[in-house]
């Protein structure tokens, strides 16, 4: 893969971001002067950093790692983990909004945040030893360490249950076979929280580091989503894993499936970001391009489509605001997150399909991020539970009747 210039990028390309976020409702209102400072900050960080060199990353798929040390410095990895282990100690409104400026830039960076804070640090958080806390969360709060979720195997994606990956206890260490699929950030990842069965066949957390024999990370390539993301395989062939690298505090899928609430919360506001840019994009194209005489955005189908797109935009802030109040009050139930994940991806997708009609041709080019954020919302629509299953999610919530069994 060609790698861009991102330092000519970055000078050619900075000043062109002039983002700035629709807020109908004042929603402003409902924030701390804190939330407001960290959400600002990462929009400055990803209007300087990101935005400049963003289109041209995803052209020649290709993941920045420049940015990691910087992505450290703001926090953006692992801003709801306890100060004491190098986290944030923020709030999750903080971290909600600090996704949301993320996935503005791209679904892909979001991603790539999402995993390290949520997906790994946040296990090793909650399940983990005093000392795989003190080893790995530091590291991994400033970037020196990047970290993968291995759960997705070839064969189970919504149903983990039936995972094959399994360890063995071989007396002084545990040996671990099988593969996992689908894991964004594993081609770089310096560690990986895997989740294997047991010889009794229950599910357990081990932390695999690179570098141990038998475990390699092959890249997947031709994507047509997430093309500034670096997603690959996991593979353990006679994988020996230190005891110690056993999580002790947690047995059973509630492990992974805690750290997917922990997820899926975060891309609920992430979602809301690709949808604002789109609609700021479409707003703007409306306003200039004009056809039989006036600008496009004075005829009245243009008009529906944007009063349309702002009034979902509004809605799904709405939505995280006060699903964010029951995450810090430890209210949120998973299916009060489902809801939130499902309702706003499909917003955000359909949004990103009106704004590319009213871009017309231009649409479909990298001068505007429309079809990028369109592409990336495909996987993430997909992606930490699927649309369907996040139906099901709520249904079983509603009717009491469990439709995956």
């Amino acid at each position: 893969m060609n790698q861009p210039d991102f330092t000519a990028l970055k000078e050619h390309n900075t000043g062109r971001d002039q983002f700035v976020h629709p807020d109908f409702y004042l929603i402003d209102e409902l924030l701390t002067e804190e939330q407001k400072m960290i959400r600002n900050s990462v929009r400055d960080y990803v209007k300087r950093e990101i935005s400049p060199i963003i289109e041209a990353c995803c052209q020649e798929a290709v993941f920045p790692h420049h940015i990691i040390k910087g992505m450290g410095e703001i926090g953006c990895f692992g801003p709801q983990i306890s100060v004491e282990y190098g986290g944030g100690g923020l709030d999750y409104i903080s971290y909600g909004l600090a996704m949301q400026e993320l996935e503005r830039g791209d679904s892909g960076i979001r991603s790539t945040a999402s995993v390290q804070g949520s997906l790994v640090m946040y296990p090793i958080f909650k399940f983990g030893s005093e000392e795989q806390k003190r080893k790995y969360l530091p590291k991994l709060a400033t970037g020196e360490y990047m970290g993968c979720f291995g759960l997705t195997e070839p064969d189970y994606g919504s149903d983990p249950s039936g995972m094959v990956t399994c360890f063995k206890d071989m007396g002084d260490h545990y040996l671990l076979n099988g593969a996992k699929m689908w894991i964004s950030n594993s081609p770089f990842a310096d560690v990986a929280v895997v989740w294997a069965k047991d010889e009794s066949g229950i599910v357990r957390g081990l932390i695999v580091e690179r570098g141990m024999e038998g475990f390699s990370t092959p890249e997947i390539h031709g994507k047509w989503s997430l093309r500034a993301s670096a997603t690959g395989e996991l593979v353990f062939d006679n994988v020996k894993v230190p005891k110690e690298n056993l999580m002790p505090n947690v047995k059973g899928l509630k492990g992974p499936l805690t750290c997917l609430n922990s997820a899926r919360y975060g891309i609920s506001w992430g979602a809301i970001g690709a949808a604002m840019d789109c609609y700021v994009s479409a707003v703007n194209y409306a306003k200039e391009r004009k056809q039989f005489g006036k600008p496009i955005g004075g005829f009245q189908l243009q008009q529906k489509k944007l009063a349309e797109m702002l009034t979902e935009i509004t809605k799904a802030q709405l939505l995280v605001w006060r699903l964010g109040t029951l995450m810090n009050e430890g209210r949120a139930t998973p299916a009060q997150i489902s809801m939130a994940k499902r309702n706003n991806v499909d917003m955000a997708l359909h949004i990103a399909r009106e704004a590319r009609q009213i871009h017309g041709g231009m649409g479909i080019t990298g001068e505007y991020p429309i079809m990028r954020h369109m592409m990336n919302l495909e996987s993430v629509i997909t992606y930490e539970g699927t649309h369907d299953i996040h139906l099901l999610i709520l249904g079983m919530e509603i009717t009491g009747e469990n439709a995956f069994a």
